[in-house]
């Protein structure tokens, strides 16, 4: 007979606090850190506690593959999340959706960012990062520090703004858009409110919660606004609706069909979801990538010496170009896993279930940690070097890609990973061939601190660069 499997209350794991759990433990900012020394200390598998409820941690990469392939049928995000963002005036988007809402969503969404259908859009990403190169050879020029996180979002969300809603925001020539600020305190809120083991902002009023209620107010116009233009281009130019120019009029027109099960509601929750999203994964991963180069001479004179043989001229460069540039991918791959910008993804339990070994009762909570396998060398030789190589070894020797999951897995894996990935071989291929880096640190000369928000993102990073000399 099958042992009987443990529960999540027997496993070890680091000692609660009375009432509190082990929340006191965990820094907003930095619980994924604290989360991965524990699996270090206690195993792939142990327990910790959220107030008076059990969290089951998972740590091994494939016991994560499995839970995260089980969804959306066997677990979801975080029921506390969804509760949170509605309560927050939040409409759910492709991030918070479950079930049937979400597989009409899906289908709505990848078809908008599949690989053919972001390479129409590659004209406009080019002229974003042309703006960019502008941006930075006036720094270059007068040898100004560049706040690195501040210009790579203003990159990011313009490159959103165009291909989700057809509308120029051009941040880098104008400087941040409200909405950016908007976003950041929002994003935030949820992560503030989803570790809270009380919810105090329904009886105390605190000033970041009334900031909180006024950035909600005004992302709401803005998605708003965003929405009533579209409808405005579908109504005057009926071509539209057979070939939409972009995101939101194709959900627009989905929306519209009978049995799509997409209402408005679902259309202005992706809307407010690929803001969010969209500008904090692509620029803090481009940070990170940026930083690690640096750090790493060699790999950065492959990357260069490979971007300016295979695309040296950035005003010029095509699609086909950058699809080649396969060390420049295998970076990203490479930064990827040492700094995803997900390290940790917490779900719910939708039935009874068995991870591993241990029972998982419908409504459990566990806690998959992205970046434990990752980074170790058992899984991975040298696992806490940057060594972009090892993404280009074939047969024997070749990485288990599977151990690296910055995008997750299963049928949940993120539909933006192309675009993703594209804006960031674009933006760096830029910078290799106009520019040389004179440095890329911190104030204090110090590592960049992991700060955990909506994203994993490096914290003070400046950079210096200067022309290239042809």
């Amino acid at each position: 007979m099958p042992a009987k499997p443990r529960q999540i209350i027997d496993l070890p794991g680091p000692r609660p606090w009375p009432l509190l759990g082990n929340l006191p433990q965990l820094s907003p900012t930095s619980m994924h850190r604290q989360v991965e020394a524990w699996a270090r200390q206690y195993g792939p598998l142990f327990a910790m506690r959220f107030a008076r409820t059990p969290v089951l941690v998972i740590a091994d990469h494939a016991l994560v593959t499995g839970v995260l392939r089980d969804r959306p049928d066997g677990f979801r995000r975080p029921s506390v999340t969804a509760k949170v963002s509605m309560e927050m005036g939040g409409t759910p988007g492709i991030l918070l959706a479950e079930g049937a809402s979400w597989r009409d969503q899906r289908r709505m969404v990848m078809a908008a960012l599949a690989p053919h259908a972001v390479k129409a859009y590659f004209p406009a990403l080019l002229a974003t990062s042309l703006r960019l190169r502008e941006r930075w050879r006036q720094a270059a020029r007068t040898g100004a520090a560049i706040a690195l996180a501040d210009d790579l979002k203003r990159y990011s969300i313009d490159i959103v703004a165009g291909l989700a809603f057809g509308t120029g925001v051009n941040t880098i020539e104008h400087g941040e858009h409200a909405l950016q600020r908007h976003m950041e305190i929002i994003l935030a809120g949820v992560a503030r409110r989803s570790m809270a083991p009380f919810p105090y902002w329904r009886y105390l009023k605190l000033p970041q919660e009334r900031q909180l209620g006024t950035s909600i107010a005004a992302l709401g116009v803005a998605v708003d606004a965003l929405i009533a233009d579209a409808r405005t281009r579908l109504a005057t130019d009926p071509v539209r609706r057979a070939r939409p120019a972009n995101l939101l009029e194709a959900m627009l027109c989905a929306a519209q069909e009978e049995g799509s099960g997409i209402g408005d509601d679902a259309v202005a929750g992706n809307v407010a979801t690929l803001l969010l999203a969209g500008e904090e994964t692509t620029s803090s991963t481009l940070a990170w990538l940026l930083y690690l180069l640096h750090g790493n001479p060699a790999a950065l004179q492959q990357a260069r010496e490979e971007v300016r043989r295979v695309a040296p001229d950035p005003q010029a460069v095509t699609i086909e170009q950058i699809d080649a540039l396969d060390y420049l991918d295998a970076c990203a791959q490479e930064a990827l896993r040492l700094k995803p910008a997900t390290p940790f993804i917490p779900l719910e339990a939708l039935r009874d279930s068995v991870v591993g070994d241990v029972a998982v009762p419908q409504g459990g909570l566990v806690w998959c940690v992205i970046r434990h396998d990752s980074m170790d060398d058992k899984h991975v030789p040298h696992g806490s070097h940057f060594d972009p190589a090892r993404w280009l070894v074939q047969g024997a020797g070749a990485i288990n890609k599977q151990v690296s999951m910055p995008f997750g897995a299963g049928p949940r894996t993120c539909p933006g990973r192309y675009l993703a990935l594209l804006e960031i071989k674009v933006a760096c291929a830029m910078l290799l061939a106009s520019f040389e880096i004179g440095s890329i640190d911190t104030a204090g000369g110090r590592e960049p601190q992991e700060s955990m928000g909506f994203t994993m993102s490096p914290v003070g990073l400046r950079m210096t660069l200067r022309e290239r000399v042809a």
